[in-house]
């Protein structure tokens, strides 16, 4: 739904990769043996998932049980990607994953945090029931190189605003939180996670607990790409979370992780990759319509 071919054509070559087109929706038909299963299903910016949010929704549990059955079939570990918008607008910050999250079940943003919570008592019942060997990642905002600019997400976004020389939106007063978490860090994290045997199915953060507002987010982007963009404001979508940190301490604990790449670091190498494919995608000098 808004992923990119141009994220993964450097491993079309590779003779262990394999690449099949299909919408997890629908029950996954698998030959040969399967040894662990990622479910990284679903539109993961508000923009987009709330354009189809009862597909927003399916993909989320009807995709999470046809995985689930897979996983049984083939003896498989599975890994859900869920996330810390289970934890709706939290009233306990930073999250830990013993908080069970402050959510409206009617709003905008609930076929997104509700799917991804039914998901979870999936995963829980067919571990109990089943004996399915599951983990359950809850993912905390992730940013890094190959995530689309126009996909919503504030850091992308900003970026994408400021190379752009284009007001850099602000949703309310900007004194809301995020918790930046790299890409990088965040793979780390759900590979320790896929491999450890003690987790079980009970959940566990991962993300950032590097605690960030919005407006100094935005300041950040400005001073590393040197752009002389404004700041411009806009009232907060209905449900935005106002806080959002996670407490990391089972991830330490459990997997021996923490992130290692600073905001900074990270939003450089962020630009970098934006920069590059601004001028990829960039029309050659001095051609023209015929």
């Amino acid at each position: 739904m808004t992923g990119s071919m141009d994220n993964i054509a450097h491993l079309a070559s590779h003779p262990r990769f394999q690449f099949r087109r299909h919408d997890v929706i629908e029950p996954a038909i698998v030959k040969g043996p399967v040894a662990e299963i990622y479910n990284l299903a679903s539109p993961a910016s508000p923009l987009k998932y709330q354009e189809d949010p009862i597909h927003t929704f399916k993909t989320s549990v009807w995709g999470a049980l046809n995985l689930l059955e897979l996983a049984r079939e083939k003896g498989a570990r599975i890994l859900q990607s869920s996330t810390s918008e289970v934890y709706g607008d939290p009233t306990v910050s930073p999250q830990p994953e013993s908080y069970h999250g402050n959510v409206n079940t009617t709003g905008p943003r609930a076929c997104y945090d509700e799917g991804k919570r039914a998901a979870e008592t999936l995963f829980y019942e067919m571990s109990a029931r089943h004996g399915v060997e599951v983990r359950i990642a809850r993912i905390f905002n992730t940013y890094g190189p190959r995530l689309q600019a126009g996909d919503g997400r504030v850091v992308s976004t900003f970026i994408d605003q400021a190379l752009d020389g284009a007001p850099l939106t602000i949703n309310g007063d900007g004194s809301q939180t995020r918790s930046f978490c790299y890409v990088d860090d965040l793979v780390e994290g759900l590979m320790r996670l896929m491999a450890n045997d003690e987790v079980g199915s009970a959940p566990v953060n991962l993300g950032n607990p590097d605690e960030r507002s919005i407006s100094d987010a935005a300041a950040l982007v400005l001073a590393a790409t040197g752009s002389k963009s404004e700041l411009t404001w806009r009232a907060m979508p209905q449900d935005d979370p106002l806080r959002r940190c996670p407490d990391i301490s089972r991830a330490q604990e459990l997997l021996d992780w923490r992130p290692t790449v600073s905001f900074e670091e990270g939003l450089q190498r962020m630009i970098a990759h934006m920069v590059s494919e601004r001028a990829r995608q960039r029309p050659a000098a001095g051609g023209g319509a015929s």
